[in-house]
């Protein structure tokens, strides 16, 4: 049999390839296909460029069998039939059940119930936020308050439509009579009028993050991300000027000062999240403690709505976290992204977002499933171990079968049908059809998922039948506050998405594990969600580096 595989450069554009691994059933010289992804019109064309630079092939529906593939990414969600239908050898690029995280008004609500629960001091990072309509009369009653308390000085207030994004449909006002609502659904909040400024330019950073999966709760957060400026000096005796006050891209590239060089920014309006840091370090600003800072945030976030969020298999989320840093270096929470733009606008958007989708595909194992397709079919018959993500795990196998090991569970179709039961009192007949196996034509994915299946009873059998077993932690303090991305990569696979016995990798390329932190929040996260248990570690793990950070 012969068992050469792949070999792709983990970065680069050049792409080297030796014959494909062929299977013990096929006859010699039968090639097998790549991995296949799956798009449509939204799909970033980044995304689509790293994937054929990776030696993915594109699915074609006229020529392929409808389930031959192996990861969708598309930029709008995928219907709850598609959760329950998704086969083991899949990825979706969305959870179900996330826009609770990015959609202004529930996250706003869920936020304010985290606050009630767990004290102001922990969720103080998000400005005093209104729902309008439902909230109109309390923003009254508060805004006529703060007039009276500051007499002739003048308050500042910002207006967000609930689900638009890119800056559309924004107010800040100062006179509540410059209020206008003009949809359903709108948050009004405090307008942070002191933020910290580069140059006299206001800023904000786009902080990526990758959530893996629910339950086990897994985040990653990408060290490397974009800082994005204003294209007008700050100014609040003008209002008006969004040039000045918002710092969307989609807004300031259009501004006549995009092109000129500006003071300390220079020209156009990104820079790098590192270039950012390495300027706080030049003005002796303790960058690690303020990354430590952002990294809590969005663990405390994501806990806000995660209890809400359905079991689902299968599927992982990118998120833009948009966070303003004020001039006392305090980080705010703006909002919450779903599909965060991946578009290149310029150079900085090339080097962050290009390596940022290669990274992503690294986290999620995806390449890694051909040596693991090399494992079971050259691994020797009897009693085989397999190591996944730097877990060792022995297999017994019966004495005809071949060894296997699974990347991935099947999904819990219980769990996401119970969900779609709140929208709809009737199951859809792709839902109701979702315990039907379909066996396509034979190529690469079509045997690599015959293996899959082949063996799921197996390893629940044998996963039943020992306690998991845990890695060494690396500390906490370590984890949460790198100080600079990755200058290089493992070879080979870098990340696995978390399998339900064993703690995840602490990093893949540029990605680095935030949650679970230690043992403690990784077991209160795997059987089912004990928010309190994790709040309570992460008050001791901010209390210990708060105290380090006063010796």
């Amino acid at each position: 049999m012969t068992a050469n595989i792949f070999t792709l450069s983990i970065k680069g554009h050049n792409i080297k390839k030796t014959k494909p691994l062929r299977m013990k059933e096929e006859a010699p010289g039968t090639a097998l296909k790549p991995l296949v992804f799956r798009v449509d019109e939204s799909t970033p064309r980044v995304v689509q460029s790293v994937l054929l630079e990776r030696g993915w092939d594109k699915f074609d529906e006229q020529r392929q069998d409808v389930e031959d593939w192996n990861l969708y990414w598309r930029s709008s969600s995928f219907r709850m039939a598609e959760h329950v239908n998704v086969k083991p050898w899949q990825r979706l690029n969305h959870h179900p059940g996330t826009t609770t995280l990015t959609r202004k008004d529930c996250l706003a609500k869920h936020l304010a119930h985290m606050r009630r629960l767990y004290g102001e001091a922990l969720y103080e990072f998000t400005p005093l936020t209104f729902i309008m309509p439902n909230d109109y009369t309390k923003f009254v009653a508060e805004y006529f308050k703060e007039k009276q308390v500051l007499g002739t000085k003048p308050s500042y207030w910002i207006c967000k439509p609930a689900e638009l994004s890119r800056g559309r449909g924004i107010v800040i006002f100062s006179d509540i009579r410059d209020l206008i609502f003009k949809g359903t659904s709108y948050v009004v909040q405090k307008y942070i009028c002191n933020p910290f400024l580069v140059g006299r330019y206001k800023c904000d950073l786009r902080i990526y993050v990758c959530v893996t999966g629910f339950r086990p709760l897994t985040i990653y957060m990408y060290q490397e991300g974009l800082v994005r400026f204003a294209t007008e000096k700050f100014d609040l005796s003008n209002l008006q000027d969004y040039y000045a006050h918002l710092t969307n891209s989609s807004i300031n590239k259009s501004g006549v000062s995009y092109q000129k060089i500006k003071e300390v920014v220079g020209q156009g309006c990104k820079w790098t999240l590192s270039r950012f840091f390495s300027y706080l370090r030049n003005w002796d600003v303790d960058d690690l403690l303020l990354r430590q800072k952002i990294n809590r945030m969005v663990i405390l976030t994501v806990l806000a709505v995660a209890p809400s969020v359905p079991v689902a298999s299968n599927c992982f989320e990118l998120f833009g976290f948009d966070i303003l840093i004020d001039e006392n270096l305090k980080p705010w929470l703006l909002e919450v992204n779903y599909s965060p733009a991946l578009t290149l606008d310029c150079s900085t958007d090339v080097s962050v977002k290009r390596n940022l989708v290669h990274d992503i595909i690294e986290l999620i194992y995806l390449n890694g499933l051909r040596s693991e397709e090399e494992k079971c079919s050259v691994a020797s018959l009897g009693s085989a171990k397999v190591s996944l993500g730097g877990c060792q795990r022995e297999l017994r196998t019966a004495p005809n079968s071949p060894p296997y090991i699974s990347l991935i569970h099947s999904p819990p179709y219980m769990s996401l049908i119970q969900f779609a039961s709140r929208r709809s009192s009737k199951s859809s007949p792709a839902v109701q059809r979702a315990h039907v196996r379909v066996w396509p034509k034979h190529t690469r994915t079509s045997k690599l998922r015959e293996m899959m299946n082949r063996q799921d009873l197996l390893l629940t059998r044998e996963a039943a039948k020992s306690k998991p077993k845990l890695k060494a932690w690396r500390t906490p303090h370590k984890v949460l506050a790198q100080s600079e991305p990755h200058k290089t990569k493992r070879p080979g696979p870098a990340g696995v998405l978390p399998d339900a016995g064993h703690a995840p990798n602490d990093h893949a390329g540029n990605f680095v594990l935030i949650f679970p932190f230690n043992e403690a929040t990784f077991g209160a996260s795997r059987n089912g969600l004990n928010v309190k248990r994790i709040i309570q570690e992460l008050q001791k793990l901010m209390n210990k580096q708060l105290s380090s950070d006063k010796s």
